[in-house]
């Protein structure tokens, strides 16, 4: 307890976890602002389904780009490692090869996304104008694909330098003008869900080219040059392509748990969905902030191992941990008491708001149950210990379904319970399976980072 004490009396770290989290926090929170935006320009037009259809299309489209979060998340701990090393080679391959991913993915994607798009429209059963409104939204967002996952490689590779200004710069020109152009095309052009879409593939573009004209002078700062032979060789590619490929399979089965409540929540009725949409919002919302204190752990994690400081390990795990818990409790606190004018702010449709209401205890009480989750995916990510959080994902996805399985008739109330608990396990699992790592000594064992270096031809 007393080196708990110590570590979080460590004023210097305390300037070092905010000055990444600070600005991280706020460009996160710019990106569910907009879907807020998107819900509270859409749903004040007449028809429930027009929000609906937002929400579906807009899930559909998340499942897409967040299933390639390894974009930004395998990136962050390999660059944070070379900058713990000092090589600027190292760094310089990373982003090369993150930005190269981003872009084979989306033409893989892109193929794919129309059938995978039916089966699931099949699976909701919507109503015919819910299907209409809601195929037509995420056809036009497909043509800022590309854009998104170049954008989650350049900001994972940023925080792993521990620059947060260039992360913010890049959200905050996104999401500003997808609001700005959102009020011009739904309210000013009137072109209702259509115009949505189309500013959000406009601010997705401006975004990636903000990004891509800040890494000259972040690269400035690491000496170094891309090996062009070293790319060419597999084995410079297989570190990144096995964290990659754990991190896709945890963030996979993320998106599943998302996508069957979503699901559920259509078979109980557009009014239902579209109150869960909402409710999910703030659930984006809190998750998004926190997740600004864990992209600070990803990032200082990441530094410390590559340096082999364990004792600079110990202290931003305390800080970020304590403000992480501190922030959870005002953002519970928050939606239990200010939840229904959080609703109203999206929506002035009755049936809509209704059901929201009696669901709002569930939402209040979800950042004290998921913030240990991303601490800790914070951690593991910069350790780039990928199989690991795999594991932990997988496992709290099979205890939970059976879950949602047995209280399906309990409607939207099951359906909520089934995924608190979800959340709750996915913190003690990687708990448990942190602490092994702790009491068996591997945080500091040979990375994947130090493979990729190993891998590098050597120069006569």
């Amino acid at each position: 307890m007393s080196r708990l004490l110590t570590a979080w009396q460590h004023a210097p770290t305390h300037k070092r976890v905010w000055a990444l989290a600070a600005p991280m926090i706020l460009s996160n929170l710019s990106v569910p602002l907009v879907a807020l935006v998107d819900s509270a320009v859409i749903g004040h037009l007449p028809h429930a389904h027009q929000l609906a259809s937002v929400a579906v299309g807009g899930s559909l489209y998340s499942l897409l780009v967040w299933v390639m979060g390894f974009l930004r998340m395998g990136t962050t701990g390999f660059a944070a490692q070379a900058a713990g090393r000092q090589d600027g080679g190292a760094l310089r391959q990373v982003l090369l090869q993150g930005l190269l991913l981003a872009l084979g993915f989306a033409l893989l994607l892109s193929l794919f996304a129309m059938p995978l798009k039916g089966y699931a429209l099949q699976l909701m059963q919507p109503s015919a104008k819910l299907d209409a409104l809601t195929q037509a939204y995420f056809h036009t967002r497909l043509f800022g694909l590309p854009a998104a996952l170049a954008s989650m490689a350049l900001i994972g590779w940023f925080l792993g330098t521990q620059n947060a200004r260039a992360p913010l710069a890049i959200l905050l020109t996104t999401n500003l003008i997808n609001v700005a152009l959102d009020l011009w095309f739904v309210i000013g052009l009137e072109w209702g869900v259509a115009g949505a879409a189309r500013a959000s593939v406009i601010a997705e573009w401006s975004g990636v080219l903000v990004g891509l004209a800040l890494t000259r002078g972040a690269l400035l700062r690491y000496a170094g040059r891309l090996d062009r032979q070293t790319l060419r060789l597999w084995a410079s590619w297989r570190p990144l392509m096995s964290v990659n490929r754990d991190i896709f399979l945890r963030s996979l089965a993320l998106q599943l748990v998302f996508f069957l409540v979503t699901v559920q929540g259509t078979r109980l009725g557009d009014a239902t969905v579209a109150a869960n949409a909402l409710l999910l919002n703030g659930l984006m919302l809190t998750a998004h902030a926190l997740d600004g204190l864990a992209h600070a752990v990803e990032a200082l994690s990441g530094h410390a191992i590559g340096a082999q400081s364990r004792t600079e390990l110990r202290r931003i795990l305390t800080v970020a941990g304590g403000w992480s818990l501190l922030a959870s409790l005002a953002f519970g606190l928050f939606f239990l008491l200010g939840g229904e004018l959080f609703v109203s702010l999206q929506t002035d449709i009755p049936s809509v708001r209704e059901t929201a209401a009696v669901y709002l205890p569930y939402l209040a009480a979800l950042p004290l149950v998921a913030v240990w989750s991303y601490l800790l995916d914070g951690l593991f990510i910069g350790a780039t210990r990928a199989r690991e959080m795999r594991n932990a994902m997988l496992l709290a996805v099979l205890i939970s379904l059976p879950l949602g399985w047995l209280l399906r008739g309990m409607g939207n109330h099951g359906l909520w319970l089934a995924f608190l608990a979800f959340m709750l396990l996915r913190g003690v699992c990687l708990g448990s399976i942190a602490r092994r790592l702790q009491r068996q000594g591997q945080w500091f064992a040979s990375t994947h980072a130090a493979a990729a270096v190993t891998a590098a031809p050597q120069q006569p």
